[in-house]
């Protein structure tokens, strides 16, 4: 009972901000998303029944506390649905830089997801399985089903879970990550989400940000979907820095290259920036300008990794299983 499953990370284009249930990880609102390929994060999973604990590992480090009640969740879900007691074994490696902000738990958990439900013996869509996976992030759901996908709020798994949207320009999209390294508390930002004075103002205006991203990746409208992104990570970033603890995630580095952008696009290049909680920043352009854009972000003197929009998560033959 062992399978191998990998996922992308995540974008968040309209994210989602504050956890309406701990336990099942609902959110108060809809989010949209890309998946970033080639990042991605690989896990093995096998159920060992002369196991005596489970044991859960991340890049060679052995996973405790708060991160290991996580996993533990979303496996716990998988046992009881399957009808499984063994203990099991699970280890989990990423191909790039991990919380920086380009959402590794994100792909982290819809592996996992995907390989647990693969060695359970589960017969479910990734629909199913995203919900599986949002018990451990809620924007695992929508690395689960890949692409461009939204995940809709609902208070229980037949409402919340993901869907992947039929794009026309997926293939020509370019994302610029712009590494800026620094630590990040995203778990605890959506604990303190409703404190904000700005949390109530996010939620009276996201219904219609979301209404109008859908509506701009329905038309097909690149530049029209970007400045969506855009003007929600701004919007993001207000709430999350005016809660109690006052986070501030960007750093000099990160304002660096939201002018960078701004000129790019001033000079007639389709550049856009986003990011999530995280100093890291993400440059949406096209396959036409991504070299221009990377070279700018680069001229910073800031390391940059470059995307395309990534697939859903999937299942990997056994040759290619971390044990």
């Amino acid at each position: 009972m062992q399978a191998t499953a990998t996922a992308h990370p995540i974008q968040g284009l309209v994210k989602y901000h504050g956890i309406r249930d701990p336990d099942l990880r609902t959110p108060y609102h809809d989010s949209i998303s890309l998946c970033t390929a080639p990042s991605n994060s690989t896990t093995t999973v096998a159920f060992e029944p002369d196991r005596d604990e489970d044991v859960y590992q991340i890049d060679g480090d052995r996973v405790d506390g708060r991160g290991a009640e996580r996993i533990r969740t979303v496996v716990d879900h998988v046992r009881e649905r399957a009808g499984i007691e063994d203990r099991v074994r699970v280890e989990s490696e990423n191909n790039f830089p991990t919380n920086v902000g380009f959402g590794s738990s994100a792909s982290g958990f819809a592996a996992l997801a995907m390989a647990l439900a693969e060695a359970a013996g589960l017969d479910l869509s990734r629909p199913e399985i995203s919900t599986i996976a949002r018990r451990g992030s809620t924007s695992a759901a929508r690395a689960v089903t890949g692409g461009f996908s939204d995940l809709r709020a609902g208070s229980n798994d037949r409402d919340c879970r993901s869907r992947r949207l039929d794009v026309d320009f997926e293939d020509d999209v370019r994302i610029v990550g712009a590494v800026i390294p620094a630590y990040k508390e995203t778990e605890a930002a959506h604990a303190e989400a409703e404190d904000s004075h700005m949390f109530e103002g996010r939620l009276a205006h996201v219904h219609e940000q979301l209404a109008d991203m859908r509506d701009a990746l329905g038309r097909g409208d690149f530049e029209r979907t970007f400045e969506i992104a855009e003007h929600d990570t701004l919007s993001l970033a207000a709430t999350t820095m005016t809660g109690p603890s006052g986070w501030v995630y960007w750093q000099p580095e990160s304002l660096e290259v939201f002018e960078t952008v701004r000129d790019l696009r001033a000079d007639g290049v389709p550049v856009y920036f986003s990011g999530d909680t995280g100093a890291s920043i993400y440059v949406n352009t096209t396959a036409e300008y991504v070299d221009r854009v990377e070279s700018a972000i680069e001229a910073l003197g800031i390391e940059t990794l470059t995307w395309q929009v990534g697939g859903p998560a999937r299942v990997l033959e056994s040759d290619e299983a971390l044990f």
